[in-house]
């Protein structure tokens, strides 16, 4: 089974200086008409009791752009500003519907540049993009092949914090399912082992930030030596910017390695659904959750399975998986943290981080056959407790209070 998927093709280029000057204007003018339409909005809101539609400030755009102070709207390509009303549209559906927050305003030194172009504002022909209001065409380094007979719908353009320049093409590929299998497997997830499988295999944390940590530091020390607005602190900034997307690449290069290899292999993949968020405010592990990246393993697990025909299963976070005995089915009222090893009443001996990948199996397993959520009663609040969050503060016990 062949599926149609739309699949983001990601390409770093090198822009001339006219080109460069040319995007950073565009990014400018997204993010201020972005603000400037979240303004009104909120503005029509608070005063009116009135939601703005996304025609509305289409409408509004077209008024800016007559007025004098808002006149260089116009030396730009009007698709990106169009399409920054249409996310900010999206942002605002989806904070009605609950699944975000309110909306924020972009910030100049914090957010990402960026600018969308639709079909009308480029030009693609013969493997070569050139945008609207370029007179050349971009020059990308290709280190991979477009599917055959690709056509761009979107092209997005970024630049990043440490200066590199990059193309997103969006294109519809064909991606083949993956053979079936009647494999399954349970992932624990933690810090000294990132994920235990159900097999019995673990795998280590790499730890990329922490590899980096030395450097990182000095560099940042540097940094904060520098004289505001003098070149050498633009310099030692990009430093740290260089550091920091190096280890954020190399953690992405390496999730996507793990996450394909467990979808390809396996029918059904069982994980547990961590509230990352609330971790992340503990003050004492967010740095090591933090270079985890449960959650982006999470997400690249989802749609994998997704382009290859497998079942992912997200079990209750509340199961408690550390201290159920695989063997009877027996919880166990005490396990401390520097208790690894356990041999349950029965008799059954356990490595806690297997046993609590082979529970998670199960208990995904028992879900997907009768199409429920596995949400366990619970006798107390220490019983509820997440498994992993118990082996978050087990991993990071003997590490300095950062």
């Amino acid at each position: 089974m062949v599926r149609q998927v739309k699949r983001a093709f990601k390409y770093r280029f090198y822009p001339t200086d006219e080109q460069a000057m040319e995007l950073l204007r565009t990014f400018g003018c997204v993010r201020l008409v972005y603000n400037q339409a979240l303004e009104e909005r909120t503005r029509a809101w608070y005063t009116e009791q009135r939601r703005l539609s996304y025609a509305e400030s289409s409408a509004r755009l077209t008024e800016w752009k007559k007025t004098p102070e808002l006149a260089f709207l116009n030396e730009v390509s009007s698709v990106p500003l169009q399409q920054a009303l249409r996310h900010l549209q999206a942002a605002f559906a989806n904070f009605f519907a609950k699944r975000a927050e309110y909306p924020r305003f972009k910030s100049r030194k914090k957010s990402r540049g960026s600018a969308e172009y639709t079909r009308s504002a480029f030009t693609w022909r013969d493997g070569r993009l050139k945008l609207a209001k370029m007179r050349e065409p971009l020059d990308i380094r290709w280190s991979r092949p477009l599917p055959e007979g690709a056509e761009p719908s979107t092209v997005t353009v970024s630049r990043d914090a440490s200066d590199r320049w990059f193309v997103s093409l969006l294109c519809e590929d064909t991606v083949p399912a993956a053979p079936a299998s009647d494999r399954a497997v349970g992932i624990d997830a933690g810090l000294t082992a990132l994920v235990t499988l159900s097999t019995g295999e673990k795998v280590t944390n790499p730890k990329h930030e922490r590899r980096d940590r030395e450097r990182l530091a000095r560099a940042q020390r540097e940094l904060s030596r520098k004289q505001k607005g003098s070149a050498n602190r633009v310099k030692a900034r990009r430093k740290v910017a260089r550091i920091h997307a190096r280890i954020v690449d190399r953690r992405r290069d390496f999730l996507h390695k793990l996450t394909t290899r467990l979808v390809r292999e396996n029918q059904t993949v069982v994980i547990e659904d961590l509230a990352v968020r609330t971790m992340l405010k503990n003050r004492s592990l967010a740095r090591a959750i933090s270079d985890a990246a449960w959650h982006q393993m999470r997400a690249m697990l989802k749609y994998k399975a997704a382009w290859y025909g497998r079942e992912l299963v997200v079990i209750d976070r509340f199961l408690p998986s550390s201290k159920l005995c695989g063997a009877c089915g027996t919880v166990h009222g005490q396990l401390p943290l520097d208790v690894r090893e356990w041999t349950c009443d029965c008799g059954a001996a356990h490595d806690r981080d297997i046993n609590a990948a082979r529970n998670i199996l199960a208990a995904g397993l028992a879900a997907s056959a009768c199409g429920a959520d596995v949400r366990p009663q619970r006798e107390s609040s220490r019983m509820g407790r997440s498994a992993v969050k118990q082996e978050t503060q087990r991993a990071t016990a003997g590490l300095p209070r950062l």
